[in-house]
């Protein structure tokens, strides 16, 4: 297992059989097929943002808690060359952990790039109340938090706390932006 798809197909089944649940009842928790979590963890298929999204929120941990056991041991300087890329094809969508990896650390960056005319929906927030800080780096982003609807243009700024469903979608121009999460 050397590929970072295989490490993370390795971690989710660690995570679900460490919390003593079948795949039925992962299922039923997150509101993903058994089937899509069987294909997830042997492998055959890399999950989507919404499918991260969904488990992260089902197990209350962040993305990057769930991608960071497979991440390189805690440094404090990592190189763009050693940062890890998460990408969903599917929906335009590649998220880069841009501070080094810890879980003993409570701020992180990312960044995120969105394709023109994708939209990335998460129905609940891993952790009820994370604070983020949304850099627009360029390009124009709708953020939809807690029932209201944002605009955002390059250098605009958008700090809020995750309660409920979240949505990121772009139109005519891609996205690239940071989230600073606290």
């Amino acid at each position: 297992m050397n590929s970072l798809n295989d490490r993370l197909a390795e971690r989710l089944r660690q995570i679900r059989i460490e919390r003593g649940l079948s795949l039925q009842q992962l299922a039923d928790a997150s509101g993903i097929s058994r089937s899509t979590l069987s294909r997830v963890e042997n492998a055959e298929v890399s999950p989507t943002a919404d499918t991260l999204g969904a488990l992260s929120a089902t197990y209350q941990m962040s993305i990057s808690q769930l991608l960071a056991p497979i991440e390189a041991p805690f440094t404090p300087l990592v190189r763009r060359a050693e940062q890890s890329v998460w990408e969903d094809a599917d929906n335009g969508f590649s998220r880069r952990v841009v501070s080094p990896p810890s879980g003993g650390l409570s701020a992180e960056v990312v960044r995120c790039e969105l394709d023109a005319y994708q939209m990335i929906s998460y129905a609940a927030p891993s952790v009820p109340g994370h604070e983020h800080h949304l850099v627009m780096l360029s390009g124009s982003l709708n953020v939809t938090t807690g029932g209201e609807e944002h605009q955002l243009e390059a250098g605009d700024c958008l700090r809020y706390k995750l309660y409920g469903p979240s949505r990121f979608q772009t139109g005519v121009d891609p996205a690239s932006y940071f989230i600073v999460l606290v």
